[in-house]
C-alpha cells in the first residue's frame, strides 16, 4: 500500500528553484481542515479548548493557525511558555503541564497566568513557597498498572514517571483547597500514539469517574478535565486512520453517562494534541545523493538524524515515497541513510522501494509533529528549513535553515570563526 502526499513532483522541482533540500514542508490546506473537525466534534462541550503540545511544532506560522481556530497552547518549559507570551496567547489560553520542575519557570507560568498543571504531589508545597497557589489549578493523574482496551494493553502508566497516585491526588486536592484554591483541574496521558477511536472515550470514563469521586470526597469545584494527547496517527499505510467525530461522540456519551446525573454537566473538556494535530500535515523532502552496494544496498540522502529524529531514536516507521515513482513496482530492497557517524542513522531498513536514482526526491512521511523540533547538531549538522505549502499554492518559508554563523554564535570566541566563515559566505 502507497501513502500519497500532499506535494507533487513537479511543485517540488519548482521549489527547489529557491529551497534546497533538505527541507520539512507543511500543508496548510490539511492543517486547517484537521483542526474544523477537532473543533466540530467536540463542539457538544461548552468549554472545550484543544490545548495544543508546543512542543510537537514549535514554529509561530504553523501555531497561528490552529489559534485561529481557538486552540490555546500546552507548554513545558520557560521557552514554551516566552514563545507562548510573545505570541500574546492569554494565559487561561495557555497549560503548563511540565516536570521537575525549577522554580523559575512555576515563577513565570504563574506570571502571566497560565494554568499551572501539578505533577507531584510534593509540588505542591514547592509551587507554594514559590508563589503561592492559584486560584485555578489543576493535577495529573497517574492510575499506575497497565492502561487496557478490552484485552489489549495500550500502554504502562506504572511504569511512567508522571503524575499523582489516586490517595495523593485525594489529599493534594485537599491541601490545595485549604491554601485558597478554588478552580480544580484533572489531566492524564495514560497512553501514547494510540490508533483507536476507544482510546478517549475509555480514559474519559476514567476521569470522569474519579471527577466524581474527587468532588465527593473533598467537595472541590472540577471546572475542567484534560484528556491530554494520545490520539495517533497512522504511520503505516494499511493502519486505519482515527475517526475525531467517533471519538468526540464517545467522549460525549461518557460525558452524558457519568458528569450529567451527578450535577457536573458544565465541566469543560480540554485536549493537548500534538501529533494529531500536525504530524500528517508534514513531511521531510530529501534527495538521494549517494549509493552503496557492499553487503546490503544502501541510499544515501541529503538529510539525516539530525532532520529527523524518530526513527533512530525509536525505531519508529515513516514511509518513504520515491516521487514520481509511486506507480513503479517496490523490488528493490534499500536502507535509506543520512550522514551522521552513527550507524543508527538510518531512515529505513529493509524497505521495499522503486529503484532510487541519484536525484531522486524521496518523500519522509508524517513528519510534521515531532520531526523539525527533535533536531539537534551532532557531527556539526545543522537544522533545515521549515516551509509551508499555502492553500493558494505558492510556498512561504516560515524558518530558514541554520547556517555555520548560527552553529558557532554561542562560542564566546566567535572572532577565531570569522574568517572562515566569510570565505564561506
Amino acid at each position: 500500500m502507497e501513502k500519497k502526499p500532499f506535494v507533487t513532483l513537479e511543485q517540488l522541482k519548482e521549489i527547489e528553484k529557491t529551497y534546497k533540500t533538505p527541507y520539512h514542508l507543511y500543508d496548510e490546506a490539511g492543517i486547517r481542515k484537521n483542526a474544523e473537525d477537532l473543533k466540530k466534534a467536540f463542539s457538544w462541550n461548552k468549554g472545550y479548548r484543544e490545548y495544543f503540545a508546543v512542543k510537537a511544532t514549535p514554529n509561530p506560522y504553523l501555531v497561528n493557525i490552529l489559534r485561529e481556530y481557538g486552540c490555546g497552547l500546552d507548554c513545558s518549559s520557560l521557552t514554551e511558555l516566552m514563545f507562548a507570551k510573545a505570541l500574546d496567547v492569554k494565559g487561561e489560553e495557555i497549560m503548563f503541564s511540565s516536570n521537575d520542575t525549577p522554580a523559575e519557570e512555576f515563577e513565570y507560568a504563574h506570571k502571566i497566568g497560565a494554568t499551572i498543571n501539578l505533577d507531584d504531589f510534593t509540588h505542591i508545597e514547592f509551587l507554594d513557597k514559590i508563589c503561592g497557589i492559584p486560584e485555578t489549578i489543576s493535577c495529573r493523574f497517574n492510575p499506575g498498572g497497565y492502561f487496557k482496551i478490552a484485552n489489549s494493553i495500550m500502554d504502562n502508566p506504572g511504569d511512567a514517571k508522571y503524575g499523582f497516585t489516586k490517595e495523593q491526588l485525594i489529599e493534594g486536592f485537599k491541601i490545595l483547597k485549604a491554601k485558597g484554591a478554588k478552580n480544580f483541574g484533572i489531566h492524564a496521558f495514560l497512553a501514547s500514539n494510540t490508533v483507536s477511536n476507544e482510546y478517549y472515550p475509555e480514559l474519559a470514563r476514567i476521569l470522569f469517574e474519579l471527577a466524581v469521586e474527587l468532588k465527593e470526597l473533598t467537595g472541590v469545584s472540577i471546572k475542567f478535565i484534560n484528556l491530554s494527547g494520545g490520539i495517533g496517527i497512522p504511520y503505516r499505510p494499511d493502519q486505519e486512520k482515527n475517526d475525531i467525530f467517533v471519538i468526540g461522540e464517545g467522549v460525549r456519551k461518557a460525558f452524558e453517562d457519568i458528569l450529567v446525573p451527578n450535577g457536573m454537566g458544565d465541566v469543560a473538556i480540554y485536549t493537548e494534541l500534538g501529533r494529531y494535530m500536525l504530524a500528517p500535515y508534514g513531511c521531510l523532502v530529501t534527495k538521494a545523493i549517494h549509493e552503496k552496494h557492499t553487503y546490503k544496498e544502501y541510499i544515501g540522502v541529503d538529510a539525516c538524524a539530525v532532520n529527523l529524529m524518530r526513527p533512530a531514536m525509536y525505531g519508529a516507521y515513516h514511509h518513504i515515497t520515491v516521487m514520481g515513482k509511486e506507480n513503479e513496482p517496490c523490488d528493490h530492497k534499500y536502507d535509506i541513510t543520512g550522514s551522521l557517524c552513527e550507524n543508527n542513522d538510518k531512515f529505513a531498513i529493509d524497505r521495499m522501494l522503486p529503484k532510487i536514482d541519484m536525484g531522486d526526491f524521496l518523500v519522509i512521511h508524517d513528519t510534521g509533529a515531532h520531526g523539525f523540533s527533535m533536531g539537534y547538531n551532532y557531527n556539526g549538522k545543522l537544522k533545515s528549513a521549515e516551509l509551508l505549502l499555502k492553500e493558494d499554492g505558492s510556498v512561504q518559508m516560515i524558518r530558514r535553515a541554520e547556517t555555520p554563523r548560527d552553529y558557532f554564535q554561542t562560542f564566546d570566541y566567535t572572532h577565531i570563526f570569522d574568517k572562515v566563515l566569510e570565505e564561506n559566505e
